[in-house]
């Protein structure tokens, strides 16, 4: 097989699993380490000409992350495009088997069952109300029918936004912040929340900083997933 992926999480989870099967990713493609493949441009501008030149037998992306005219164009060259659907855990490991079987796996890899199993009974304290933004300049949050919600739901954590009309809406620091949550979850991705970059605007608000990795992404990173964020969730101060 060669595959080319298109989303830095599936990116991962093929590398570690079938090594040697990825030809192209994307310049955002960071894991694992040292990882060396043709990089042919971002998530949301792929070089879909440099895709077909290096003769991928399929490409894999997602329904969020990529866009559909690449995506289109993708198949008008004649290349078999897989699509993966992420908006909870339980649909996270069913879309990561589909697409490592795809790409030639003959079973379920190790880390696979592990992120199953430790998200069988992830720790969870007394339920919170929080707000997650997710980019600044605009303020967005995570609104309706999230991963990153599915997952903070699971770890005692209701974010305010999760009945939104839009699943990630723009919404005013001062709104924000007059929705008085328990806990204002910061990732460091999409947007690189610090601790001198996001805090600062909830003055009065209990902030958490969470990997963004461990909260949006689906693949080896979910094993330990429920451990990194659940300490980093604890952390902040009640």
């Amino acid at each position: 097989m060669r595959v080319v992926s298109l989303v830095p999480s599936l990116t991962e989870a093929i590398a570690v699993t079938l090594p040697g099967v990825l030809v192209g990713a994307t310049d955002w493609c960071r894991r694992p380490a040292g990882l060396e493949v043709a990089r042919i441009g971002g998530t949301k501008n792929p070089r879909t000409d440099r895709i077909a030149d290096l003769a991928p037998d399929l490409v894999v992306a997602n329904e969020e992350e990529n866009r559909a005219p690449d995506l289109g164009a993708l198949r008008a060259a004649g290349i078999e495009v897989l699509v993966t659907e992420v908006r909870d855990v339980p649909q996270a490991f069913s879309e990561l088997a589909r697409v490592l079987a795809a790409c030639g796996a003959a079973g379920r890899p190790r880390w696979l069952e592990e992120a199953e199993a430790a998200w069988t009974s992830p720790p969870a304290g007394p339920r919170r109300s929080a707000v997650v933004p997710v980019w600044r300049r605009p303020w967005m949050v995570l609104g309706r029918d999230t991963f990153a919600g599915d997952v903070l739901s699971r770890l005692g954590v209701d974010h305010l936004y999760a009945d939104h009309e839009e699943r990630y809406p723009r919404v005013p620091a001062e709104e924000l912040r007059a929705a008085a949550p328990d806990v204002v979850v910061l990732p460091d991705e999409p947007y690189r929340f610090t601790a001198d970059d996001g805090p600062e605007a909830f003055a009065g608000l209990p902030c958490a900083l969470v990997s963004g990795r461990h909260l949006t992404w689906y693949g080896p990173s979910l094993a330990e997933a429920p451990r990194v964020l659940g300490e980093a969730l604890r952390a902040a101060p009640r």
